[in-house]
């Protein structure tokens, strides 16, 4: 029988069999089961940041994105000025839709190769007082890059700032503690480091700001406020919820919690780069960035310079051997992407190493 092929991308995710599993049960969106699923999810998301006293978590419908604009649109009021921290392709999707949502947008840019400095931060917060919020992209999927959270939320702190975290690609692998890093929001989402299924993503939003998110949100679907009254009176969602979405996230968790939680999942995912790692600068392939910023989430390597080399083809011949890739997001070089995480190992990353040089060989590729 022909297995599953493996996904080596930042999300969706290879999934476990019991998480699969877990959407076959049909669930009413206001059936009090359902209801103790939600607010199950709820409150073991919260655990994960050490977050119960000092933030709520509400879940929305939709992709990652759909919970970053909202969070942008319920955290930053209308006359609000919103500086976003760029150095990658995920900063650059947070300004467009900062700025499609009426509210000011300021770029503080940096190379994609280097994590966002806390010191060109604080200058410009300096410099500049009508800033209200800053967003960060804690883990910037397009080259992989870990950017330095504590040190941001310092800086904002320090400024009177609020500072809105996409910690997509992070949550629940590289550490996040809500008692001693202050953020006003941190969004994540269902299919990423938890290992569950896409489809919903959650907001953790700071208890001392949430009363000033009141009216906020343009959206009626979008708005996080409303989203958050409506589910602490009735434990229900406002609009359809993703039930199976939710079922298979619940069931996500509880493996989450069985492996060792944050720490287990990041020694895991560690594993699976230093894996990537060697078995790639093996064939000759060079990571794009310093090991020093890499995130052991996604790694970004180099196209290979032999002038045959097609994406396309490459990509296709590894997919026939089972692994599937991510192509390249860097705006100045011609890369691919590797992914380390999911519900996947150290032996499933040699093995993908393995396809890859079998795929080269295929190609007539030099190494």
């Amino acid at each position: 029988m022909n297995r599953d092929k493996l996904l080596l991308t930042p999300g969706p995710l290879t999934t476990t069999l019991r998480t699969k599993l877990a959407m076959l049960n049909d669930w009413g969106s206001w059936d009090d089961d359902f209801n103790a699923v939600t607010a199950s999810v709820r409150a073991s998301l919260l655990k994960i940041i050490h977050g119960a006293d000092s933030h709520v978590v509400v879940p929305l419908q939709g992709s990652g994105t759909f919970s970053v604009e909202a969070a942008v649109a319920t955290l930053v009021p209308r006359e609000g000025h919103v500086l976003v921290l760029d150095n990658g392709a995920y900063c650059k999707r947070a300004v467009r839709l900062t700025s499609l949502m009426g509210r000011r947008c300021t770029v503080l840019g940096f190379d994609e190769a280097e994590p966002v400095s806390v010191t060109a931060l604080d200058e410009h917060l300096r410099g500049d007082a009508t800033v209200t919020h800053v967003v960060l992209i804690h883990c910037e999927t397009s080259a992989g890059i870990h950017n330095p959270l504590k040190q941001v939320a310092a800086v904002c702190e320090s400024h009177g700032k609020g500072l809105i975290v996409d910690a997509m690609s992070s949550f629940a692998a590289l550490e996040i503690d809500a008692r001693n890093t202050r953020f006003d929001a941190l969004i994540a989402a269902s299919g990423k480091c938890l290992e569950g299924v896409p489809g919903m993503g959650f907001v953790f939003i700071r208890k001392a700001v949430l009363d000033a998110c009141a009216g906020n949100s343009q959206s009626l679907a979008m708005d996080l406020h409303d989203q958050y009254v409506y589910m602490e009176k009735t434990g229900q969602w406002r609009f359809t919820p993703p039930t199976h979405v939710v079922a298979a996230l619940h069931a996500a968790i509880e493996q989450f919690e069985a492996e060792g939680g944050q720490s287990a999942r990041l020694a895991r995912y560690t594993q699976n780069y230093q894996a990537l790692i060697k078995g790639m600068t093996g064939l000759g392939f060079r990571p794009f960035l310093d090991p020093a910023i890499q995130a052991p989430i996604i790694v970004t390597f180099h196209a290979p310079s032999d002038p045959s080399y097609d994406f396309k083809a490459f990509y296709a011949a590894v997919r026939a051997r089972g692994f599937l890739l991510y192509p390249g997001k860097l705006t100045q070089l011609e890369t691919f992407r590797v992914g380390c995480i999911g519900a996947i190992d150290a032996t499933d990353m040699v093995q993908a190493t393995h396809a890859i040089a079998d795929a080269l060989q295929d190609l007539e590729m030099r190494r």
